[in-house]
């Protein structure tokens, strides 16, 4: 909401329209009673005691392409500015008047006397679009990512001839897989020595058994030889 202290430093419908697009918003736009509720509270607080701030219109968004429009056709021709189909509409008693009044303000002029449609608060009224007034701009919503989600986007679409960028939020598994995959020639370096050491170790003990009490080569006559010429 942009509100101005001098009424010198009010702006037109137009520089309004331009101001809020050089910042990547747009002039209000309205979709339903809800919103226009929700304006209203804002307003309040931005209004109260205090605060120093009065009387001053808001441009919104709407507005009508057309010149001395007088019949009952003329609240059909406003349209929002921001494209917005919506057809909601808050107009204060009488209103719009059309002629050359095209652009559209909401009401905001709390030190002012009731008319028939009651206070000139928050309803809406067609002015010309040279005056000078405040305005109200809108925004799309920011988006604050939650916990990181591992999700692949592919911009390439038919007809796209950029290649395929991959775009992964981290996630605590892509995190393990980048300290995992460094340490893996160190493991096979282990894994390689140990069973190295097993095989070595493995082939002394065989070695050691070969030549057991058991299995002597020593050849043993079992019957008494005797030699002739000698006697015992």
């Amino acid at each position: 909401m942009a509100y101005f202290h001098e009424l010198s430093s009010r702006v037109s419908f137009q520089e309004a329209r331009l101001a809020c697009e050089s910042e990547g918003g747009v002039l209000l736009s309205l979709e339903n009673e809800a919103e226009q509720k929700l304006i209203e509270s804002m307003l309040q607080n931005l209004t109260k005691p205090g605060t120093g701030i009065s009387d001053g219109d808001f441009w919104i968004g709407l507005w009508r392409n057309g010149d001395g429009q007088t019949s009952g056709a003329c609240p059909d021709l406003y349209q929002w500015s921001d494209g917005s189909n919506s057809q909601y509409r808050n107009w204060y008693t009488d209103e719009p008047s059309c002629g050359s009044e095209k652009c559209v303000v909401m009401y905001h002029q709390p030190t002012a006397n009731p008319g028939l449609g009651g206070p000139y608060l928050y309803q809406w009224n067609d002015d010309r679009c040279n005056m000078k007034h405040n305005y109200i701009c809108k925004y799309e919503p920011e988006i604050n990512p939650t916990a990181p989600v591992e999700k692949p986007y592919l911009t390439n679409q038919p007809g796209d001839t950029h290649q395929n960028v991959v775009v992964t939020e981290a996630g605590i598994i892509p995190n393990l897989i980048y300290v995992v995959i460094p340490t893996i020639p160190l493991l096979l370096l282990i894994l390689v020595a140990f069973g190295t050491c097993c095989f070595q170790m493995l082939h002394k003990s065989k070695g050691r058994t070969k030549t057991s009490p058991n299995q002597s080569t020593l050849w043993i006559s079992k019957s008494t030889r005797k030699e002739s010429g000698m006697e015992v």
